[in-house]
């Protein structure tokens, strides 16, 4: 195959997400579109991570319970909303280095909607990796009615755009 027609020699790198550098404490993100959770989306996850609670998948069992409808397992509550933190946070890669405080503050309905916002907490050098430092944001999840339904922090490596500048600046 000839260079011209080799598509890893043509192919360029699309910088994607921020780098440490764009992050300051405070800065506040409204990530994008939301996400509704539905039946299948609710049964699936709770079947294919083993969860069953029928609160998660029987109809009569959650109303009889007291629900309004089948409650929305809480780790995909928990997914769906780190999963629409990354383009914002975490997308430009660096090691994901784990959630703390983790707290579900509301039942999640199937049919509800989630959006998620989150907060620079904390940012700083890292001792260990020279090209990247550390960020710690606060993300919340809500439903459709803008009440707050998750919370937790969640602490990744996020890459320099330039390590010699960044570390001469700290």
């Amino acid at each position: 195959m000839s260079d011209e027609n080799d598509f890893q020699s043509r192919a360029v790198l699309a910088e994607k997400g921020h780098k440490f550098e764009d992050f300051t404490p405070g800065q506040a993100f409204e990530h994008h579109w939301g996400r509704t959770i539905t039946d299948g989306d609710n049964t699936w996850f709770s079947t294919q991570t083993l969860s069953f609670n029928p609160l998660y998948f029987n109809e009569v069992y959650a109303r009889a319970a007291g629900h309004p409808k089948m409650v929305v397992n809480p780790l995909l509550v928990f997914n769906a909303t780190f999963g629409m933190s990354v383009e914002d946070l975490s997308e430009g890669g660096g090691l994901f280095l784990g959630v703390d405080e983790c707290e579900f503050l509301a039942d999640v309905h199937v049919g509800d909607t989630l959006i998620a916002r989150s907060t620079v907490i904390e940012k700083r050098l890292s001792k260990s990796n020279k090209t990247s430092g550390i960020v710690t944001w606060l993300t919340a999840g809500y439903n459709q009615h803008d009440d707050k339904v998750i919370e937790f922090k969640r602490t990744n490596f996020v890459r320099f755009r330039d390590p010699d500048v960044a570390r001469s600046q700290s």
